[in-house]
């Protein structure tokens, strides 16, 4: 579990170093004119980049069944509270191809844009880019929500007991009972 806020915006700094790397495979598997490699391996890219998102954040489907009852509840309402697709759930193709074709202006746009010689490659290189980009940060921010409401709630869950010092107790000194 996560116990820092430092330690929650160190992983969605990472995670957002890791959506960056993808949408640059992303771009230039999208560069290359063979129609349905761009798709395909936007697929294979989100089918990996989503559960290592999942589980920097905590929110894999094996590490919130480890949690006890009550996170458990908190997390899947928080997961659910967000609207998240992604978060706490296994990742599959279906899943990832629902969710891309909630983009397909995008994806339609950068599928024609590839047969325009040289300057459609390139477009279609930015479209993939701008939406594996787009699609990855949203992920980030939905999972960083749910992480910090958890954070917030162990931290209320916290109950910090400040026992005030015990008072001196007088000293006698054994000199001053034989006077």
């Amino acid at each position: 579990m996560i116990e820092t806020r430092e330690e929650l915006d160190a992983i969605k700094k990472s995670c957002h170093a890791m959506v960056t790397k993808s949408a640059g495979l992303s771009a230039g598997s999208a560069m290359i004119p063979i129609p349905g490699l761009d798709i395909g391996s936007d697929v294979a890219i989100l089918m990996r980049l989503i559960p290592k998102i999942n589980e920097k954040f905590g929110l894999s489907p094996e590490q919130i069944d480890g949690l006890d009852t009550e996170s458990k509840l908190f997390v899947i309402t928080a997961i659910s509270n967000t609207g998240s697709k992604m978060a706490g759930k296994f990742i599959t193709k279906k899943l990832i191809i629902t969710l891309m074709n909630k983009m397909g202006v995008k994806i339609a746009a950068k599928g024609v844009s590839k047969f325009v010689p040289f300057v459609g490659s390139a477009v279609a290189g930015g479209i993939s880019f701008t939406a594996m980009k787009v699609m990855g940060n949203s992920h980030i921010e939905d999972c960083y929500e749910i992480a910090l409401a958890a954070l917030e709630k162990e931290w209320q869950g916290l109950e910090i007991i400040i026992e005030p010092e015990p008072e001196p107790k007088p000293t006698i000194d054994p000199q001053d009972t034989l006077r």
